[in-house]
């Protein structure tokens, strides 16, 4: 039996007409919430062996996931915040809202991006699904990363408040600058706070405040004071805080960001003044939207603490580092240090379901979905308040939803909660047990229903030591590369396994790491016992060559090439002093992120 698709209701559609007001209302939801999903739909995915592998480790598939991060454009993100047993272990309240992204440069500054990646197959697949390209080319939501934000407003300099700092101790010029101030001030204030009752003095108090250099901030009396330096800053705000209640300093930067001057603003009435503060705040939150972005959901979700929920989470973690955060550091270890400071707590959905037997083996949300439906009674229903019948559903919003119910599912089998204990008194798991650990994978097409019983159950952990990558072989099956490789050297009379990385290499696992050393060996050697090996154009390298051709990125070659032009800059001598490393053989890679964050 099939699992059921995710509910036919639709997200609220979230552009730049929108965006501010949907900030609010995601705030308030992440407050009543217990844990939010995150999905996105980018523009590609990794493919080839620039996809996570088998015999991937935990740096070169970060790698690899950075370069996805750097290539592709997230062009919708699904937010989900939702909270389990409002009413009954089979409910949950889910607010989802789908965010559209596009990368303009509203400052014209040169940023986020001038360019990304696109793959046809994508785009082809989302006009399918009915993306609208026309709504996130034109009203998409644009962002900077907090590193974006910081340069950018190095760069624009706005009017803006400033607080009054505690008073030192002052020289004697400074209480002859203050003074004057003080003066001029007061004496121009006196202009509005007490005009003439004379109508024949209307003129002179007119020409009087010209002289006092009156000027306007939007329809309320204002006067600038020149100043050269910060110091300066602090002595007129000491100067107006003397004088009255009723008057507001606004700091004017010039084109370098210094302080140019203080505009001292003139107000009627208390309420008057209320009134300009919250139209300063006003002012101020929409030119942070204008910086930030999107960047401002990033900011909320991290803020709340909440647990985030998602799927193939070290491609979207790294993406969202990547676009939001700062640019992705060199290596794993920094990555985490980095992140953690974002968000502390991440679910990796296939990890949940790989705590229940059989699941170890789904390749997808859908198939766990799929089994959870046909081998359990877990029955889910999602209520959804603020539906937007206006639009239809996307696949993305379709994958968050998914994801929602099948954590639903999971957290209700598992026990977890986010309370310590269940209403009905009983002990649970904390959430935060299953957290940071994540499963790397290439994306696996959607399907309603998988064979279980075809997949292997053997997986097993070997060192990089017993790993051989041999090319050259002229698109032979891995079943022909092993039946046929025994024939050139005894060294293929011993037991291995024989993967396919692409088109052009294959990775030969040896049982034992001593059997690899020694072809390696013989290859640098350039032994007469593999002269039928040499003569068949078979070339082999060792995983440091591997791991030298991820870091220095040779992405755009088959894995063969770079393997080819990488093998030649590393000696024999130096494979015995490699570090090696644990790989997951017939089984996904296992990232525990916990191992990451001794920082």
């Amino acid at each position: 039996m099939a699992a059921p698709r995710a509910a036919a209701a639709s997200a609220k559609q979230v552009t730049r007409r929108n965006f501010a007001e949907s900030v609010r209302e995601l705030g308030a939801h992440l407050e009543s919430c217990d844990y939010v999903t995150v999905a996105a739909q980018k523009t590609g995915a990794p493919t080839g062996w620039r996809r996570a592998l088998p015999v991937d480790t935990a740096e070169t598939v970060y790698l690899k996931a950075k370069l996805a991060a750097e290539s592709f454009q997230p062009l919708q993100i699904a937010v989900c915040p939702f909270r389990l047993h409002d009413s009954s272990p089979s409910t949950l309240v889910a607010y989802p809202y789908n965010f559209h992204l596009f990368p303009r440069d509203e400052l014209q500054l040169g940023m986020p991006s001038y360019s990304f990646s696109c793959q046809s197959s994508y785009l082809s697949t989302m006009a399918n699904d009915g993306f609208d390209f026309n709504m996130c080319i034109y009203d998409g939501i644009s962002y900077l990363s907090r590193v974006q934000e910081s340069f950018a407003r190095q760069k624009i300099f706005t009017t803006r408040l400033r607080p009054l700092l505690p008073s030192q101790n002052t020289s004697v010029a400074d209480s002859v600058f203050k003074s004057r101030i003080k003066s001029r001030i007061t004496h121009w204030r006196k202009g509005y706070a007490e005009p003439s009752k004379k109508d024949d003095d209307s003129l002179v108090g007119s020409l009087s405040r010209l002289i006092l250099g009156g000027e306007s901030y939007g329809s309320r009396p204002s006067i600038s004071i020149d100043v050269c330096s910060d110091h300066q800053v602090q002595l007129v705000l000491q100067a107006v805080n003397h004088i009255s209640d009723d008057l507001v300093p606004l700091v004017v930067p010039d084109k370098a960001g210094a302080a140019r001057a203080v505009c001292v603003i003139f107000t009627s009435s208390k309420e008057d003044k209320n009134l300009l503060l919250m139209d300063i705040h006003k002012s101020e939150e929409e030119q942070n939207l204008k910086f930030r972005g999107f960047r401002e959901v990033i900011d909320l979700l991290s803020s709340s603490q909440k647990p985030i929920i998602s799927y193939n989470c070290l491609n979207d973690l790294t993406m969202m580092h990547s676009k939001f955060v700062a640019p992705l550091p060199p290596n794993m270890h920094e990555f985490m240090c980095s992140l953690k400071m974002v968000f502390s707590n991440v679910v990796d959905i296939s990890h949940l379901w790989r705590q229940i037997g059989p699941l170890r083996k789904a390749k997808n949300i859908q198939a766990a979905l799929s089994y959870l439906q046909r081998q359990y009674f877990v029955p889910m229903e999602i209520k959804i308040p603020q539906q937007d019948v206006t639009s239809s559903v996307t696949k993305n919003e379709q994958n968050v939803l998914r994801i929602t119910k099948l954590f639903a599912k999971l957290s209700n089998l598992l026990k977890i909660s986010p309370e310590c204990q269940l209403q009905s008194g009983e002990q649970c798991a904390a959430v935060e047990e299953y957290c940071n650990i994540f499963y790397p994978s290439c994306m696996v097409e959607d399907s309603d229903d998988v064979d279980f019983a075809n997949e292997p159950d053997t997986a097993k952990t070997v060192s990089t030591d017993n790993i051989i990558f041999l090319w050259g072989f002229r698109e032979k099956s891995a079943k022909e590369l092993k039946s046929y490789l025994p024939g050139l050297h005894q060294v293929f009379s011993e037991d291995f396994e024989v993967k396919l990385l692409d088109r052009t290499c294959s990775a030969l696992i040896f049982r034992n790491s001593d059997t690899a050393m020694q072809l390696l060996e013989e290859i640098s050697l350039e032994s007469s016992s593999l002269n039928s090996f040499f003569s068949e154009g078979l070339k082999a390298a060792g995983f440091e060559v591997y791991r030298k051709a991820c870091r220095l990125g040779l992405w755009d070659s088959d894995l063969a090439e770079a393997l080819e032009g990488v093998s030649s800059e590393i000696a024999a001598s130096t494979l015995s002093e490699c570090n090696s490393s644990p790989i997951y053989w017939n089984s996904s890679l296992m990232l525990d992120l916990k191992e990451y964050l001794e920082c």
